[in-house]
């Protein structure tokens, strides 16, 4: 009976608007980062069953795209109210399968509900044009219509706001879609299954089908997916739209950073290290707008490290079911033994180890790691080059602001950034220099609004339109421009000159 009452639980696709077995045969565990324990079996689909959910999708998609916009609006209010309740018990299962912290939970579930608000004016967001007498007896307008099957492949570090990001706008649009989330954090792509099936979701316009490489490659070359989105790093971003591309689809995938934070002289010292405390170490630093690097200008470095440095040993990291932990664990044992080598190898390198995340003792199985203060850091060093995407903050001694500026935009990355100053004109002129795609002054993590749009530069993206927002609108639909004129049958003949606009 004990045995029955351990053994992980199934995690299943979303397909036809209900939970469904997979049959491949395969499947991948999924652990709880805070214990280690394995708590869930989630399918992965084989490429047969990937043709069946694509099949069943375009079967929904002649039908969806045919609804009203005002009753599509009607749906996106609808589950936007269902996610607004289902806050806390969404919030759990991220806490659950990803180890954030419940109070980042929430946060990430607020930037997400942003993205449905955004989405509940698609009546506005798709009006096209019209010109009354474009020529004589002619008018001409444009309108805009959705794609067909579209879908979306995220990352595990934000399984519930990521999604929502691509979700909202291809549906609202008119899309089906199809999402395979990160197989290690599962669940609440189901969670939001629900919702929109409750919402009034018509069924089989939005799959879940969750599975690793054979998935992704099937999604990537069925000819019946118009467009796939990615978030994730920069090797896969690269290889997905590649990929993607060559099979003729519209292709917008986001690859990882090396997100800098440029502190000048004039900066107010307590506020830059509150800001890179928190910027760095949230949500155990596996945020693709993190902060990862600090370019201290000057003589501001010695103060700057000293403030930070003082924040962190109360620093509360622990699981993320107990309200007063600030920080939770890494998402897999390998990944935090990969964040740890970089500790030592810095060390190696000749970077000051200030704070050594790895001394910090917990207690059990998880996969926690304490944070980590690198300084003297260099840009011939890995912790500066490599994105490590964990609890390390890297602190780059610089001499003037230009020298700090030139490592921004000689980066191979081109995410985010931010600069710590009380000069507007400083400030100013940095948002103009710097060749990065989401820009903060005085703001650490300048995650942009749902009514902007998200998205980097340089290796930070592959595609020419950024997520969510007015360039989720334009990804996901297409521009039809018609030509119309009601002449009198009888002044009708033919003439084979080019159309003329008189």
């Amino acid at each position: 009976m004990t045995d029955t009452m351990t053994k992980p639980a199934p995690i299943n696709h979303w397909l036809g608007g209900k939970l469904t077995p997979g049959t491949s045969g395969r499947s991948a565990k999924v652990f709880n980062p805070a214990t280690g324990e394995v708590q869930g079996l989630v399918d992965l689909a084989s490429t047969q069953e990937i043709d069946a959910a694509v099949q069943a999708a375009t079967a929904a998609a002649r039908a969806w795209r045919s609804v009203p916009l005002s009753r599509r609006a009607e749906i996106m209010f609808r589950f936007r109210a269902l996610l607004d309740a289902g806050r806390d018990d969404l919030a759990r299962i991220l806490t659950r399968e990803h180890g954030k912290v419940h109070a980042d939970a929430l946060g990430e579930i607020a930037r997400g509900i942003e993205n449905v608000d955004f989405a509940c004016g698609i009546p506005n967001l798709l009006k096209g044009g019209y010109s009354e007498g474009a020529s004589t007896g002619v008018d001409v307008y444009s309108i805009q219509q959705p794609l067909g099957v579209v879908a979306g492949i995220t990352p595990f570090n934000f399984p519930a706001m990521v999604p929502l990001w691509m979700i909202a706008n291809a549906l609202a649009c008119g899309n089906v879609f199809i999402l395979k989330p990160s197989e290690k954090d599962p669940s609440a792509s189901l969670f939001i299954a629900e919702l929109l099936q409750q919402a009034g979701l018509p069924d089989g316009v939005f799959t879940v089908i969750h599975g690793d490489k054979e998935a992704v490659d099937a999604l990537l070359e069925h000819p019946d997916i118009a467009a796939v989105s990615f978030v994730g790093s920069t090797p896969i971003a690269r290889y997905i739209y590649r990929k993607g591309t060559e099979h003729g689809k519209r292709v917008q995938a986001l690859g990882g950073a090396k997100n800098h934070m440029l502190v000048l002289p004039d900066a107010d010292v307590n506020m830059a290290a509150d800001a890179a405390v928190s910027a760095a170490y949230g949500s155990a630093g596996e945020r693709c707008m993190a902060i990862s690097v600090v370019l201290a200008v000057g003589d501001v470095g010695d103060e700057l490290v000293d403030a930070i440095a003082s924040r962190l040993p109360s620093l509360k990291v622990g699981p993320g079911s107990d309200a007063a932990n600030e920080m939770g664990p890494l998402i897999s044992r390998e990944h935090r033994d990969r964040v740890a080598g970089y500790i030592g190898s810095a060390a190696d390198q000749g970077a000051t180890v200030v704070v050594d995340g790895r001394a910090q003792a917990f207690d059990g199985n998880g996969f926690f790691l304490g944070v980590s203060l690198l300084d003297h850091v260099t840009p011939d060093m890995d912790a500066y080059r490599d994105e490590i995407f964990g609890p390390v903050l890297c602190v780059v001694r610089v001499p003037t602001y230009e020298a700090g500026l030139k490592l921004i935009n000689d980066n191979e990355f081109g995410n985010g950034t931010a600069i710590f100053t009380r000069d507007g004109g400083a400030a100013r002129q940095f948002q103009f220099d710097c060749q990065v795609g989401m820009v903060g002054i005085n703001v650490p993590i300048p995650v942009p609004v749902a009514y902007y749009s998200f998205g980097g530069w340089k290796a930070s993206l592959f595609g020419d339109t950024h997520m969510y927002g007015p360039d989720g609108v334009k990804f996901y639909t297409r521009t039809k421009v018609v030509t119309s004129r009601w002449p009198d049958p009888a002044g009708s003949r033919v003439d084979l000159g080019f159309p003329q606009n008189r």
